[in-house]
């Protein structure tokens, strides 16, 4: 395909050759050519070249990893049904792949006026805050912000996060039993310090996360905020029709 024998602009029209490329030719996970050698190959500058990555990389086609270069991304990752509870260990086991959590920070801090409000606390209030960055096959795949309220789990320590998961901690150390948990997602970027820790571009896609846990006496235990790859996460949920 000719590169700017049409009105298209240049990199529209590389877009859609790489796209042809990506569906017809290369396989999940294949390295695409750097932006150099598509200049040279296409005749375009390099400016425009890393236009139509930035666009095949808002569309789901491809993963820019920092330092490494621009992957095919694998878009028949599994979904995850959010009517049954979510564990990530879980699901990566399911999917044939390693999980591997990272405690990136453990800390005590104090609930601001937005933490308050979905934590159902007092301003001011103690809470823990656990930062964690989710891998499997060792890529990461998620960073979590946990926020948990220090009058539930007093006697709460790093290492206990670092043998168990969060929900065995809850339910086994501390007694707590999981009533319901809600959560809600929707698409966003990744901001600097998200895609760092993520290996993939500024500005690249990603889901954001909010998830609400109660226990059966319906306080609130758990206030998780995590951004996802949106290149390696689906989601499904199913909806029952009462007859």
């Amino acid at each position: 395909m000719a590169i700017g024998a049409r009105k298209q602009p240049l990199y529209d029209q590389l877009v859609d050759i790489l796209t042809e490329k990506i569906e017809h030719e290369y396989r999940p996970g294949d390295l695409i050519p750097s932006e150099r050698d598509l200049s040279r190959h296409y005749g375009l500058s390099r400016t425009t070249v890393r236009l139509a990555l930035q666009e095949l990389e808002r569309l789901g086609l491809v993963v820019r990893q920092h330092g490494r270069g621009t992957f095919v991304a694998d878009r028949s990752v599994q979904t995850t049904n959010l009517s049954q509870t979510y564990s990530f260990t879980d699901q990566m086991r399911e999917m044939g792949r390693e999980p591997k959590t990272t405690i990136l920070e453990f800390c005590e801090i104090e609930a601001d006026k937005n933490l308050a409000e979905n934590l159902r606390v007092r301003i001011g209030d103690k809470l823990f805050k656990v930062k964690r960055l989710r891998s499997a096959d060792g890529m990461p795949m998620m960073v979590e912000r946990t926020y948990l309220p220090v009058r539930k789990f007093m006697s709460l320590k790093r290492p206990m996060l670092e043998r168990a998961s969060l929900y065995h901690v809850i339910e086994f150390d501390f007694h707590e039993k999981i009533r319901v948990a809600e959560e809600e997602f929707f698409a966003s970027i990744a901001r600097p310090a998200d895609a760092h820790l993520l290996e993939i571009g500024e500005g690249a896609p990603v889901l954001d996360l909010v998830r609400t846990t109660y226990d059966t006496g319906n306080e609130i235990i758990e206030y998780t905020l995590s951004v996802a790859r949106a290149d390696q996460f689906k989601y499904k949920i199913f909806h029952y029709r009462n007859e």
